[in-house]
C-alpha cells in the first residue's frame, strides 16, 4: 500500500496569500489611524500632509468617515462656545466673542463665497 503525499503546493499558496492579505489589512488600518491624526491636527498643517497625498490613495482610504469622526468636535447645543477673537474687515480692531456673551445673539458662518 503506497500513499501519495499530499502537494504542498496549494497550502504554501494559501499561507502566503493569508500573510499577503493581513499585511494589507495592516498597511490600510496603519493609514487610516495615521490620517485620522493628521485630519485632527490644525489647518496648516493638515492642508501640507493632503498636498502632498497621492490621489490614488485618497480613493483607498475612507476620508469622508475619517473625516466626520475627526472634526466632530464636543460642542453640544446649549454647550457655551470656547471664546476666540477675530480682526474686523477693516482690520483695525479685534472682536473677542466674549464680548457679546449676554448682550445679542452671533451667527458664525463659514465657507467661500467665490
Amino acid at each position: 500500500m503506497s500513499t501519495v503525499p499530499a502537494n504542498p503546493l496549494p497550502r504554501r499558496i494559501a499561507r502566503s496569500l493569508a500573510v499577503a492579505a493581513a499585511s494589507l489589512l495592516f498597511v490600510y488600518l496603519s493609514l487610516s489611524a495615521i490620517f485620522f491624526w493628521v485630519m485632527r491636527q490644525p489647518p496648516d498643517f493638515f492642508g501640507r500632509v493632503m498636498a502632498r497625498t497621492p490621489s490614488p490613495l485618497m480613493m483607498v482610504l475612507p476620508f469622508e468617515a475619517l473625516w466626520t469622526h475627526a472634526r466632530a468636535g464636543v460642542l453640544r447645543p446649549g454647550v457655551t462656545a470656547p471664546d476666540f477673537s477675530l480682526p474686523t474687515l477693516d482690520h483695525k480692531d479685534t472682536v473677542r466673542l466674549s464680548s457679546f456673551r449676554g448682550s445679542k445673539p452671533v451667527v458664525l458662518v463659514f465657507g467661500s463665497y467665490t
